[in-house]
């Protein structure tokens, strides 16, 4: 089960916790929690493109999430890179799963 982080208090309490791994397309803060599931945050600069091509990379990243299957606890915030424009499903895919692995929590 996967919940969104919607407040900007808990995307600092996340950055804070200042545990973050990057690749080219993601960079991803990760931060146990005490609510036995997961919380997703999503960040997309203007300059990764204009809203339609925000909200496509957001929706590429819930999907991908929602296949992989990540340990209970965690808030996740995401930070998308301007090179994740050009990204396709898999790619995207691939570069999550391959931040969630170096958290080590799938």
């Amino acid at each position: 089960m996967m919940e969104s982080l919607k407040k900007s208090q808990l995307f600092k309490q996340v950055y804070n916790h200042r545990r973050s791994v990057a690749n080219r397309l993601l960079v991803l803060y990760i931060c146990q929690n005490d609510i036995g599931f997961n919380r997703l945050g999503v960040s997309v600069s203007k300059k990764v493109g204009g809203a339609v091509v925000r909200n496509r990379i957001k929706r590429l990243i819930k999907e991908n999430l929602r296949l992989i299957s990540v340990s209970t606890g965690y808030d996740l915030v995401v930070v998308v890179r301007p090179t994740a424009a050009e990204a396709n499903f898999h790619q995207i895919g691939k570069s999550l799963l391959n931040l969630l692995d170096r958290h080590k929590v799938v």
